[in-house]
């Protein structure tokens, strides 16, 4: 029965590589298919950081516009925070889609 095995298969270091490289491609916590899955994550992470990056600097430019400009400060602070001087009334209206 031996002698029907290869000879290249009867090598115990050939044997003992190719047991290490499919404990390590398959049974490993690091297998190829956990490594897909993290590359593809990592690709997504990535492209979520590009998008907050963006948004980040939009957020600093407009914080920079409001904080230099007193006419654009007073309508974001009516707008968004409904505030009013003395004496004046606040209507908001609604719009049905």
């Amino acid at each position: 029965m031996i002698k029907r095995i290869p000879p290249i298969f009867r090598n115990f270091y050939v044997m003992a590589s190719l047991i290490f490289a499919v404990w390590m491609l398959f049974f490993d916590s690091n297998d190829l298919i956990s490594q897909f899955k993290l590359r593809r994550k990592l690709s997504q992470l990535s492209g979520q950081r590009e998008y907050f990056l963006k948004e980040i600097e939009k957020i600093k430019k407009d914080r920079e516009e409001l904080m230099n400009n007193k006419e654009l400060l007073e309508k974001f602070a009516r707008e968004r925070y409904l505030m009013k001087k003395d004496g004046e009334d606040i209507y908001i209206i609604e719009y049905e889609d």
